[in-house]
């Protein structure tokens, strides 16, 4: 009887243990990719609660981590990320659905 109990309790504490590890975090790497980049909002009418950098990489848009939208000039102004989708080369990784950007190089810059 008691070789039972201690191999259900040894059983119940083994389940319990397993169920504490989270969810994995899986990374994506991305190197040198040319990429669509301007305003999630107002380019890619992505749901966010300011005016904020993304990228469109195969197809799917992802807020930018590491860079700022205003960091290529004026986000604003005439031809600007929130008026304008322009082509970058980007390095970097998604994670949790967000691209953490290592490196952004600005291809061209519509006139």
């Amino acid at each position: 009887m008691k070789k039972l109990i201690f191999a259900l309790i040894l059983g119940v504490l083994s389940i319990a243990a397993n169920a504490q590890t989270g969810p994995q975090k899986t990374a994506k790497v991305i190197t040198k990719q040319v990429v669509d980049i301007a305003c999630g909002e107002c380019q890619f009418k992505m749901k966010g609660k300011d005016c904020e950098l993304a990228v469109k990489i195969n197809g799917k848009p992802y807020f930018v981590d590491g860079k700022g939208i205003d960091d290529f000039g004026d986000a604003h102004g005439e031809h600007g990320f929130c008026n304008a989708v322009s082509k970058a080369e980007v390095t970097g990784e998604i994670v949790n659905n967000r691209f953490k950007a290592k490196e952004i190089k600005l291809l061209t810059i519509k006139k």
